[in-house]
């Protein structure tokens, strides 16, 4: 239970925001809406002159905390799950977005009220936006080697440091657009609602992870070698090695085959 309450600012946020009352004018502030769900909003928002995205928990409720835990899922009650993955992220060398700001109060787990502030990455585009036309304009094989190998380096050190995303689609890895310019992939995951983070990752969680990954780029026009070379350097084995976990890549691939089913009420065409 949550009694304890949390406040911590960036210092130039302290001087953005007035000091009486913080905590009620974060959660009241107003914005362009990216989300808002019974519960939760994101709004993004000019602070100090500067653009950040403000994401607002007002309590989930006792039916979405009994509805998840009778499915055998630990509730999310409040932004320290993400302000926690950001921290841990940063640990790991996987960039993200910067967290400036972070608050929580309350007791009663159904009514706790929290805060998230974070940076605007600024010009970003999604792997599932650049990647959507590929079927019809592949792009140059040597770009998407390259990118295939930073994607499976991300998703590398992810686990192996203990976290899994628990919505890890490519729609959730960015990629800076001005660098993309110069010819440089730097990749940001975002979305951290929902982040696990244990001393060792479950293997569960490990092909959840990799299933969701493996569903939303199976509309990418990616081959078999694509995938191959993907599993390879996530691994950093031969695919001789790779055999040897077949079982669980076909765990892998059955459960991307119906995330695939319900979202587009049918099986996919090819699958690993």
């Amino acid at each position: 239970m949550q009694c304890k309450p949390a406040f911590e600012l960036a210092a130039w946020l302290e001087q953005a925001l007035p000091a009486d009352d913080r905590f009620d004018r974060i959660m009241q502030l107003q914005g362009e809406v990216f989300r808002d769900v019974p519960g939760r909003k994101t709004v993004r928002v000019t602070l100090g002159g500067r653009s950040c995205f403000v994401k607002q928990h007002f309590g989930v409720g006792w039916a979405e905390i009994f509805k998840n835990l009778f499915s055998g899922k630990w509730p999310v009650l409040t932004a320290r799950t993400e302000w926690d993955a950001i921290r841990k992220l940063g640990e790991l060398g996987i960039a993200t977005t910067p967290a400036l700001g972070y608050g929580v109060r309350g007791c009663n787990p159904a009514r706790l009220q929290s805060f998230l502030i974070t940076q605007d990455l600024g010009d970003i585009v999604s792997l599932e936006t650049l990647c959507a036309d590929w079927k019809n304009k592949p792009p140059p094989a040597g770009f998407k080697r390259k990118l295939l190998i930073q994607v499976a380096g991300l998703a590398r050190r992810l686990h192996e440091g203990g976290m899994n995303h628990r919505d890890f689609y490519i729609c959730h890895i960015c990629l800076d657009k001005p660098a993309l310019a110069k010819g440089e992939l730097l990749l940001y995951l975002i979305d951290l609602h929902r982040v696990g983070i244990r001393r060792t990752i479950r293997p569960s969680d490990r092909m959840k992870d990799l299933a969701a990954l493996y569903f939303s780029a199976m509309e990418a026009g990616l081959s078999e070698r694509d995938y191959l070379r993907f599993l390879r350097h996530y691994r950093q084995q031969s695919l001789k090695t790779l055999g040897n976990e077949h079982d669980f890549w076909q765990r892998v691939t059955r459960r991307a085959a119906k995330l695939y089913l319900k979202f587009h009420g049918k099986m996919p065409a090819t699958t690993m």
